[in-house]
């Protein structure tokens, strides 16, 4: 299942708050392009990020790091995601 979750990306802030969920990444982009319309902001300003999450979760459940991860079990990966930045 993947989600939708507020993310500050601050370390000290563990707890994630789930602003939706989707059955497939697919309908999880199309909402978070929804909500970058709504918000009309660009992605990386509205503090949201797609997540897999490994356990049944609603929308307004808080979860922490060990219970999500970037992508799902065997999903393919982006050629540009598999490479870490650096120099």
């Amino acid at each position: 299942m993947y989600a939708l979750i507020y993310d500050e990306s601050d370390p000290a802030k563990r707890e994630k708050k789930v602003v939706s969920v989707h059955k497939t990444r697919e309908t999880a982009e199309k909402a978070l392009k929804i909500r970058q319309h709504k918000l009309d902001r660009r992605v990386w300003e509205c503090n949201t990020r797609i997540v897999w999450v490994y356990d049944r979760v609603h929308e307004g459940d808080t979860i922490l790091p060990n219970s999500f991860d970037t992508w799902a079990p065997g999903e393919k990966i982006p050629e540009g995601d598999r490479v870490p930045d650096g120099d």
